[in-house]
């Protein structure tokens, strides 16, 4: 396995719809020396950018492109349908694939949905790409059907769009070349995983010498029972406060409500023997 050292930053390809924030966040948080560079790809060109090695891992869509690639699946998006505002689509909460029957149904080169049979009607061209076919619905050309991400990206005001139940579903992945995993790419593993930053296979915890240190600065501290002005200990249950004869024992020889013994008390001796 290549160490990190090999690599002075990470780079981290994604295609369309998909947001790295979250996981970008925590990187730098735990890896504030390797900064992390951003590489937008489309769903097509994710592959060879991969395996050119422009970035040490990406968030693709499934199913992986080869197999000398190893992916890691993440989640699956809610598929759904982009139409018009005034469509009749945009009345209820949900539809199924015969609903859009009657509607020319977009089917551009870059779909990442995997289609035994388109729904609706054909058109007669594929658009290149999902924004084309986004800005056909805007015309009044027909409809789409995408993952729920890429419709947010590609939002418009005069368009909407609703849960179709029928349709295939997107899976997000996170893929990077078999041949090259390397530390870093372990360390971004861990993150998407959700695994701590005190994980068993994190390399980003607290550095050995830093936590001796810690501990010695612990042992070292004085504690309260040891200084001159901390508290004394409290005496044990049934036995005298100190030196002053407090406790119970005192209050044996109390007479009186007195705080000494008895007035003119006389010792004791041994006992006399009778005669």
């Amino acid at each position: 396995m290549t160490g990190s050292e090999a690599s002075p930053s990470f780079r981290l390809a994604y295609v369309p719809g998909v947001t790295p924030s979250k996981w970008v966040r925590i990187w730098n948080e735990r890896m504030p020396g390797v900064p992390l560079a951003l590489v937008p790809v489309s769903a097509g060109e994710v592959y060879d950018v991969l395996r050119r090695g422009d970035a040490d891992a990406g968030f693709v869509r499934l199913p992986v492109d080869g197999t000398d690639l190893s992916a890691i699946p993440l989640y699956t998006e809610t598929t759904v349908v982009v139409v018009p505002k005034d469509h009749i689509v945009a009345a209820v909460e949900q539809v199924s694939g015969e609903d859009l029957a009657d509607d020319i149904v977009l089917h551009p080169l870059d779909d990442p949905l995997d289609w035994e049979r388109l729904p609706g009607r054909p058109a007669l061209e594929r658009p290149a790409a999902t924004e084309d076919a986004v800005e056909l619905v805007a015309a009044g050309i027909g409809v789409v059907v995408v993952p729920q991400s890429l419709a947010r990206l590609h939002h418009r005001k005069d368009l909407t769009y609703r849960t179709v139940t029928d349709a295939p579903e997107s899976r997000v992945a996170l893929a990077w070349p078999e041949e090259r995993t390397t530390d870093l790419v372990e360390d971004f593993i861990g993150i998407v995983r959700g695994r701590t930053a005190n994980s068993t296979r994190g390399r980003s915890q607290t550095p050995p010498a830093a936590a001796q240190k810690d501990r010695g600065a612990a042992k070292s501290a004085p504690r309260k029972s040891d200084s001159g002005g901390g508290a004394r200990r409290k005496p044990a249950p049934g036995k005298t406060g100190g030196k002053g004869g407090g406790g119970r024992a005192a209050a044996k020889n109390t007479r009186g409500g007195g705080t000494g013994g008895p007035k003119g008390g006389a010792k004791r001796g041994k006992p006399r023997r009778s005669s």
